[in-house]
């Protein structure tokens, strides 16, 4: 087995990505729903709900793995603040506030969690404005959602074929316990923290880029597909052109989650835009793909190329499905939160 063929075995079986999948299950339901009346795109990093001056109020929720929470009490804390304001910033918004909802054995773990939180609170400027809390629960879990704004959202539903996918990563940092968690945040300036958040609302208002997704727990690849699956597109990746820390393996790096990382779906001309306005917060801002027609996405590394995804055989959030509803004209514009 090559090397690239061994790294599209690992995307393909990763945690990450399994974990995506399952969305399918609630996929599957959602479309025996009441349908929305509304074009009503689910499966984008927020809902996107309009307001009468044209401008968008964003909702997003994240839940935490059982045993992560558990592991890392004040970590999954924090957290739970940075993903949210990841998920705001993905669609070209900016955070206005958050509420928690917490569960835990005893109170340590709960002191801890809420610690986490109100750490990221202060450095992110994102106040917490409410939740559940439960102590006396069998074992910790840990669910946040966040409200947002935004004048000119991103898109995980924009990528057109010819396109060129870029990935923003911040490298400043280092894994966090065993897990592929990369740590860029927590001791980092948190003017710095927002400043590089403030870019993505710059490249929605500016138009530099119409699609993005943040890179999630499915990985850089993994989060790629989810976007070209979203789009109805398929399309190339070139996993060496990811920006990567120095002395990180290509595969354990396609399956971790950074705390500041984002895939572009650009038209060619603003690909020097791009590259220009992220190297103003000294954030490496790469090609990494190129999108196309049809359904089947390819990764290459040299002179090989492996089939990593095709759709029509195996979709991965399923969201084509629910989201074939007929067409309608109204005010919500996406719904959900991957």
């Amino acid at each position: 087995m090559s090397p690239l063929q061994s790294l599209v075995r690992t995307v393909q079986q990763s945690k990450g990505v399994a974990h995506k999948q399952d969305i399918a299950i609630g996929m599957d339901e959602l479309a025996k729903a009441e349908p929305c009346q509304a074009t009503c795109e689910v499966g984008d990093d927020c809902a996107a709900i309009k307001s009468r001056d044209g401008s968008y109020t964003l909702l997003a929720i994240e839940g935490f793995m059982n045993e992560f929470v558990q592991d890392d009490p004040w970590f999954a804390g924090y957290c739970g603040v940075m993903v949210n304001v990841s998920d705001i910033a993905a669609m070209g918004g900016r955070p206005t506030a958050v509420v928690d909802a917490v569960w835990t054995a005893d109170s340590q773990q709960l002191k801890l969690i809420l610690q986490g939180m109100s750490v990221a609170s202060r450095r992110y400027q994102v106040p917490i404005v409410g939740g559940h809390t439960n102590a006396r629960n069998s074992h910790a879990q840990l669910a946040v959602s966040i409200l947002g704004h935004a004048d000119v959202l991103l898109s995980s539903f924009k990528a057109e074929p010819d396109d060129v996918l870029m990935a923003v990563i911040d490298l400043r940092g280092n894994y966090r316990g065993a897990g592929n968690n990369w740590n860029t945040s927590t001791e980092a300036p948190a003017e710095r923290l927002r400043a590089d958040l403030d870019l993505m609302p710059w490249v929605a208002q500016q138009g530099i880029a119409q699609a993005c997704k943040d890179i999630s727990m499915a990985g850089p690849l993994g989060t790629a597909l989810m976007m070209l699956e979203c789009s109805g597109c398929g399309g190339e990746l070139w996993p060496d052109a990811f920006p990567r820390p120095t002395g990180v393996a290509l595969e354990r790096w396609m399956q971790t989650f950074p705390s500041f990382g984002f895939i572009f779906s650009v038209k060619p001309a603003n690909v020097d835009s791009m590259k220009r306005l992220f190297a103003q917060q000294e954030l490496p801002c790469a090609e990494v793909g190129r999108v196309a027609t049809g359904t089947e996405v390819w990764v290459s590394q040299a002179n090989q190329r492996e089939l990593l995804w095709d759709f029509s055989a195996r979709p991965l959030l399923a969201c084509q499905q629910v989201n074939k509803l007929p067409e309608q004209k109204g005010d919500v514009y996406a719904s959900g939160s991957i």
